[in-house]
């Protein structure tokens, strides 16, 4: 017996206990215990029951320029090592600038399944927390995720240039396994999901990809989801770009056809020069970045240094990663350090020493599917557009995944050399 074959029999298993009261034509799975009675209470904060780091680490993540509230802050990816990003510096976005998170009472939310089903349901966290559940790592990444400027000033640092895209672990139940039970009708083809942030965001998603692998999710790391994250629910969609990944999730509409809502039909479109628009392009591009050394740090002296990055791809496992410290005219392959996971990022070391001379430091991978990572040049041609289109504009660029160099001067000062 496969793995999903047993998990949905212990789903059925567990399903009698489901069939509860019908609420409004909607099936609830509350019963008769209450809410109150599996609830925990909210406690006093005790800084020493949850630890904190030691005040010698100072690692944070930094806010996009003008944005003064939790809108958008970047992962310090120079600072971590493995794959696995803490909760605490797993980037932020889509929450607005200068908006407030969510502040959201577990014993209130709800998650609403409901359109073409035959059976709408309705489920309280801890309903959902009875469920199989399955424990995965991911990545997610913004579809701006790289910057190449920020505001007036070229990005300088690993942070500003890549800090949009972290890697976690992710418990939750798979959305196939509430889908299958809700009873989706035949002529359903997509869903749209909806947040309950004052903005509602919401997302088309082909119920193919909802089948496959997405997650609601209601664990990070081990624990609860921060309310950054989406505290309680959110989904997780491996490898699609992070506007797929819809937080403090409370409804899943089945529908027909995609809604076209705001932000994937104005935002979330790639534009061409010629002023047409393309749509749904969801899988994320084989990507790869040195983290050490990188912009804005320092080679102290010539001599033995072991470079180390991320790779990931949307398209699944990293098969292999070059590094170049000869700004691309050699390259070697670097050492990936298990695990080595789908659709997660993938830590590589090279061993390198410095002698001390001007030097440029690029890391390229390929994915499961043979993709390389492209060139600024090879980029450029796929879209239709010269490298200058990339480096003169301003503004935050959409699905860019050309390979990345760090210049190192002879004094080791490390500088973006994507202009250079």
């Amino acid at each position: 017996m496969n793995a999903m074959e047993h998990g949905r029999r212990r789903f059925l298993k567990r399903g009698a206990a489901l069939a509860g009261l019908a609420v409004g034509g909607i099936r609830s799975t509350s019963g008769q215990t209450t809410l109150a009675s599996i609830t925990p209470e909210v406690r006093p904060r005790d800084s020493f029951a949850y630890g904190e780091r030691s005040r010698f680490e100072n690692s944070v993540r930094t806010p996009r320029p003008g944005d003064s509230g939790p809108g958008s802050r970047w992962t310090p990816l120079q600072d971590l090592v493995g794959i696995i990003t803490p909760s605490a510096l797993h980037f932020i976005t889509g929450t607005g600038q200068g908006s407030a998170l969510p502040d959201i009472d577990i014993r209130q939310h709800r998650l609403l399944i409901h359109g073409l089903v035959d059976r709408p349901l309705m489920f309280a966290l801890e309903e959902l927390k009875r469920l199989p559940s399955v424990s995965r790592i991911h990545f997610l990444e913004c579809a701006s995720n790289s910057y190449l400027w920020l505001e007036d000033r070229k990005a300088e640092t690993v942070q500003e240039t890549h800090g949009r895209t972290s890697c976690s672990e992710w418990t939750g139940v798979p959305l196939s396994v509430l889908l299958k039970e809700a009873g989706v009708q035949k002529e359903a083809s997509w869903l749209v999901a909806e947040g309950a942030e004052t903005g509602k965001q919401t997302k088309s998603i082909p119920l193919e990809k909802a089948m496959e692998d997405v997650l609601v999710a209601y664990g990070q790391n081990g624990e609860a989801l921060r309310p950054a994250q989406g505290y309680p629910l959110r989904l997780v969609v491996p490898g699609w770009e992070g506007i797929n990944n819809v937080k403090w999730l409370r409804r899943i509409k089945v529908v027909d056809q995609p809604y076209m809502t705001r932000k994937e039909s104005a935002q979330y479109a790639n534009i061409g020069l010629d002023g047409k628009a393309r749509w749904f392009q969801f899988q994320t591009g084989p990507k790869s970045v040195i983290t050490f050394p990188s912009g804005g740090q320092r080679l102290p002296s010539r001599g033995f240094y072991e470079i180390t990055g991320l790779a990931w791809s949307g398209a699944g496992a990293i098969r292999r990663v070059e590094v170049s410290t000869d700004g691309g005219r050699s390259w070697k392959d670097a050492e990936l350090q298990e695990p080595v996971l789908r659709k997660a990022h993938t830590r590589f070391r090279f061993a390198w020493n410095w002698d001390g001379a001007e030097a440029v430091l690029q890391s390229r991978c390929t994915d499961e599917l043979g993709t390389m990572q492209p060139t600024l040049a090879e980029l450029s041609s796929f879209r239709g557009v010269t490298p200058n289109y990339w480096l003169s504009a301003k503004k935050a660029i959409h699905r860019f995944n050309a390979i990345q160099p760090w210049r190192i001067t002879r004094e080791g000062s490390v500088h973006n050399a994507m202009f250079s």
